[in-house]
């Protein structure tokens, strides 16, 4: 019988780090790093593992890279993209490429990969075990116009982005409301390998005259041929649409043009303490807009019908604050940090 065991990412937003132990080996679904300033996960009690398995290259699902010691050295499976984004962290001997869709086998298991929706290159795991298999999704989005997201196979035990709880707004009206206020000049801020594309897609279909970072620039022409005009600390102008990174203004331009403080910013990602984000929008000096990049409530639950999962674990929340997901799920909710699968 497999085993799962919550090392981090149940029950809150915190670091994605999940380890199974089947047919004698112990791998890891992410290895992530805490979001709040100055919160890091207990890498050193999870002992030697024999691989671990990346979802995608966000600091939450692949911060802990920098320790692979801590846990053995293992090997580590991504996708080619998702390595491209993490390139310079990760040892080039201890990396695998694994397919955006499709099967492969590490450490005598057997796994299928599917498109995440939420980030370039990412993916959700299904693991073949004995009770009915296992799905990871890592992080999932339903409603990304430049991503895909590929439904996974049936699965008896589902652990599922759940990091929204119980919201139901569709990113569409997310969308007019953000597209209304930036009229005029705003900064969008995203993070890197993540919503960017998205952002300057939606925000040019509005008509708006989008500008971008180099980074997200980067991102727009490999995702889709497409040149945007590029700024930086010194070209940008206050009256321009600008789509940067990074999304708490914590680095990159974002962070740049806060030094010049005639900039509207906008996040619209989770904001931990210590972010430049968390301080200026607790001084209204600039505003918080959702964009849906993870799963809407409705989406989890009907995910959930679709696997066939009688075991369902929503990572990424505190189910405390989601009555109508926890409702919805019935006797399928599963919170406890040790699982059968």
């Amino acid at each position: 019988m497999a085993r799962l065991t919550v090392i981090s990412g149940l029950n809150r937003k915190s670091a994605a780090i999940f380890l199974v132990e089947a047919a004698g080996k112990r791998v890891l679904f992410d290895f992530g790093d805490g979001l709040d300033k100055d919160e890091h996960p207990d890498i050193d009690a999870i002992g030697a593992v024999d691989a671990i398995f990346l979802s995608h290259a966000h600091c939450d699902h692949a911060g802990s890279i920098g320790r692979l010691d801590a846990v053995g050295n293992p090997a580590v499976f991504a996708t080619g993209r998702t390595l491209d984004f993490l390139q310079g962290r990760l040892p080039s001997d201890a990396a695998h490429v694994i397919p955006e869709q499709g099967s492969f086998e590490a450490c005598g298991l057997a796994l299928t990969t599917g498109r995440c929706g939420h980030a370039p290159g990412g993916v959700w795991f299904h693991m073949e075990t004995a009770a009915g298999g296992f799905v990871y999704t890592g992080d999932i989005s339903l409603e990304s116009r430049g991503m895909t997201f590929d439904p996974p196979p049936l699965a008896s035990t589902l652990l599922v982005d759940a990091s929204y709880g119980d919201r139901a707004q569709d990113l569409d009206d997310q969308i007019t409301a953000i597209s209304d206020y930036a009229e005029g000049g705003a900064v969008l801020c995203c993070p890197g390998a993540g919503r960017g594309t998205d952002m300057v897609l939606a925000m040019a279909s509005r008509g708006h005259d989008v500008h971008v970072c180099a980074a997200i620039g980067r991102e727009v022409k490999a995702a889709t041929g497409r040149a945007f005009p590029v700024v930086d600390v010194e070209s940008a102008m206050p009256d321009q649409v600008i789509v940067a990174t990074e999304s708490n203004a914590e680095a990159g331009l974002a962070a740049a043009l806060l030094q010049r403080r005639d900039f509207r910013l906008i996040f619209s990602s989770h904001v931990p303490s210590g972010t430049p984000a968390r301080t200026l929008i607790e001084r209204n000096e600039a505003v918080w807009l959702p964009w849906n990049v993870h799963p809407r409530k409705d989406d989890v639950l009907a995910l959930a019908d679709h696997c066939g999962s009688r075991q369902v674990l929503p990572a990424f929340v505190d189910m405390t604050t989601a009555p109508e997901l926890a409702r919805g799920l019935g006797e399928r909710l599963r919170l406890e940090r040790e699982t059968e699968i």
